[in-house]
């Protein structure tokens, strides 16, 4: 199936919530966080598409000046060998205030689970509904999102230089 067909299907059953850009060389569809697991669940478990790999699914700061962060998600459909990038574009917060949230898709996937714990350890953003949402590569009391474009690192973590 292509893309074009999956958007077109995708349209018929969600309406013109999700947006269609096939301007990149890999085109993808931008959900709304609020519709984000309704669609995936819809995605892996009707038959006519059966997305079931999460392949990959990853976080980015746009910057502040863009004001926006983004959740990437590649999905595959091993039987059907159909690929899918989906997007999630929410508010960057600004320093010192909570972090942007997008639904976690663990449910629906198990590997995100680690994806998602990684997005939220490097880049900075809340899963709600994960089942153990926690750092997974630094420590529990690191400073900071390492992956943010304002990130500044600490001369020093307990004693020890890291510049």
């Amino acid at each position: 199936m292509s893309f074009s067909e999956i958007a077109s299907f995708l349209d018929s059953a969600f309406g013109p919530s999700l947006t269609a850009n096939t301007q990149n060389p890999q085109p993808f569809l931008t959900v709304p966080a609020e519709r984000l697991v309704e669609v995936c669940q819809f995605l892996r478990d009707d038959e006519r598409l059966f997305f079931d790999l999460l392949a990959c699914l990853t976080a980015i700061d746009n910057g502040a000046e863009a004001g926006t962060m983004e959740v990437v998600y590649n999905l595959t459909s091993i039987p059907y060998e159909h690929n899918l990038m989906l997007k999630v574009i929410v508010p960057r917060n600004p320093e010192g205030q909570p972090l942007p949230v997008v639904p976690s898709v663990a449910a629906i996937w198990r590997t995100a689970d680690w994806h998602e714990r990684e997005a939220f350890d490097l880049v900075g953003i809340h899963f709600s509904g994960h089942p153990n949402l926690r750092r997974i590569l630094l420590p529990t009391d690191w400073q900071g999102h390492p992956l943010r474009t304002d990130y500044r690192e600490d001369e020093q973590y307990h004693g020890i230089r890291t510049q």
